[in-house]
């Protein structure tokens, strides 16, 4: 199992974003390798956060019902793990050991979920932010798509 960092579902959706197609073409490759991609409800909200907010203001400017409907999107197309009744106490164990402060006390709930699913394998754009974190494996779109590509 991988689970997907938002910022993955983000581009997917971001067509004009840079890392729109290789986000893409990760995705592919992972599926035919018959991984089984992730998402927790931690994504939602945080996209549904950055999909909402204006363009103008680093996010997607979509209105409520397109937003919506990209939930629904990934609902259909990733498995949508629930939150299990031990993510807080998982959430509240890494906060404290790894002293997060501010904004990356979000992705220390991702970890949390992750290590409460017994997930190891996060594909993200962004491999720094969960550095700190020891057990996990950080896949980057890029590099799987250029490992695939190379002869």
């Amino acid at each position: 199992m991988i689970l997907l960092d938002t910022n993955i579902l983000v581009r997917l959706v971001a067509v004009t974003d840079p890392a729109h197609s290789v986000v893409e073409t990760a995705i592919h490759i992972l599926e035919q390798t018959r991984e089984i991609l992730c998402i927790i409800p931690q994504n939602l909200f945080e996209f549904w956060a950055v999909g909402t907010r204006p363009l103008n203001n680093n996010g997607l400017g979509l209105t409520a019902t397109e937003c919506h409907r990209e939930l629904a999107r990934f609902k259909t197309f990733f498995w949508l793990l629930p939150d299990p009744p031990t993510l807080y106490d998982e959430w509240e164990s890494l906060v404290v050991s790894h002293a997060c402060h501010g904004r990356i006390s979000y992705d220390a709930r991702i970890v949390a979920a992750m290590r409460s699913h017994g997930i190891t394998k996060l594909l993200t754009l962004n491999s720094s932010d969960f550095s700190r974190y020891p057990g996990l494996t950080l896949l980057d779109p890029a590099r799987i798509v250029a490992s695939t590509a190379a002869p």
